[in-house]
């Protein structure tokens, strides 16, 4: 069974940096990425930063292109998300989930983590 577990949230000051891991267990051959998505209070889940499984590209949302980069150590079976340069709008739970596709789409995810908490204030 499929299994992902988030972690390295925190509380952080505008500017700061963080670095999110999503360790993923059993089998993952019927997925191609893993993205990472967020969720603010009362705002809908969003993509952030996906990667394929195989070939390593990857695809950012808008907002934190040149401030995140998506990485994978495959031999860890885990995915991170280096946060650098944080805003108080990243406030939000970071979710991580397998995909079938490299997309930010929400609907095209399935076994999503618990998510962890990401809060930027001073």
């Amino acid at each position: 069974q499929v299994r992902l577990v988030e972690s390295g949230g925190a509380l952080v000051q505008p500017g700061g940096s963080l670095r999110l891991s999503c360790a993923v267990s059993g089998s993952t051959l019927d997925f191609y990425a893993i993205g990472w998505f967020r969720q603010a209070p009362g705002k809908e889940r969003e993509g952030v930063a996906c990667i394929s499984l195989s070939y390593g590209s990857t695809v950012y949302a808008g907002p934190v292109k040149d401030r995140f980069t998506i990485s994978r150590d495959n031999a860890k079976n885990t995915v991170y998300l280096q946060m650098n340069s944080l805003k108080p709008e990243d406030t939000a739970v970071y979710y991580c989930a397998l995909g079938r596709a490299l997309s930010l789409n929400t609907p095209g995810y399935g076994y999503w983590g618990q998510g962890t908490q990401v809060a930027v204030s001073f």
